[in-house]
């Protein structure tokens, strides 16, 4: 079972389940933990191999898959019983929100995708191809350091880039090199996604600077009657901690506006 920790309202209050990217944990959401916490029944969990889940004897064997790591998440609802909840996710996190709804839409009430990534450009695969030869010859926290750079460049996202750096750390690297495999599936994934789209009422919540994963999804936004994008200016990949009142104030409102909840 993964490593999780559970805020608890009572019962006549709806869930909020929070997922991590790819080199996170659930210590990301520190930021958006006491806002939700006022209001909802609140799930913070550590994906595989990540945060306090990496003990876990399902991360020592074999590939993961996005359905795999999926699966884990729903193992853990069925566990603490909850049946239908609201998905906040960040970065690779949102794509995991979107296979379980997939997957099991009578289970999501919502989606917030913040750095939502639907699918990777040409400088994204580049990134990819090279970390995979680079994966033999360099240490993996390297690799990190140079994605994390490429995809949060600006000055005021170093807390976002020092926040999964250290993270990261926490993975070793043959870990390291199961999630990055993941990013393989990514295109694939995604095209398939978006021939299928979902009732499922969504909001994309992007930093304008975001300029790695940003375009699709307004083209996404654009055809999908059921999602909405809200765009938070001066602010990269990880919106949760680069803007947060943002972040919180907008998402909230949203999820406010599908769930009963009190003054």
């Amino acid at each position: 079972m993964l490593y999780h920790k559970t805020f608890e309202l009572g019962p006549d209050r709806d869930w909020v389940v929070f997922v991590h990217g790819a080199g996170g944990s659930s210590s990301i959401w520190f930021k958006q933990l006491r806002a939700y916490r006022e209001h909802f029944n609140v799930l913070l969990l550590d994906l595989r191999g990540h945060g306090q889940s990496n003990q876990l004897q399902q991360v020592v064997k074999g590939h993961y898959s996005f359905r795999a790591v999926t699966e884990d998440i729903l193992r853990l609802l069925d566990h603490l019983r909850i049946p239908r909840a609201h998905f906040v996710g960040i970065s690779l996190g949102t794509i995991l929100i979107r296979h379980l709804a997939e997957l099991c839409p009578e289970r999501v009430k919502s989606m917030v995708l913040g750095g939502a990534i639907l699918r990777l450009d040409i400088r994204s695969r580049v990134l990819v191809q090279l970390g995979r030869v680079g994966q033999h010859i360099l240490p993996y926290m390297w690799l990190y350091r140079l994605f994390a750079f490429i995809i949060m460049p600006r000055q005021h996202h170093q807390e976002s880039r020092n926040l999964f750096v250290r993270e990261a750390r926490k993975l070793c690297q043959k870990e390291f090199k199961r999630w990055f495999r993941l990013a393989t599936e990514v295109n694939p994934l995604m095209r398939y996604f978006k021939e299928r789209a979902l009732p499922i009422p969504t909001l994309y919540l992007m930093g304008e600077e975001d300029h790695m994963f940003i375009a699709p999804v307004r083209e996404q936004v654009a055809r999908d009657p059921y999602s909405q994008l809200a765009i938070i200016e001066k602010c990269g990949h990880v919106c949760n901690v680069e803007q947060p009142e943002h972040f919180n104030r907008q998402s909230l409102a949203f999820i406010s506006t599908l769930a009963c909840v009190r003054a």
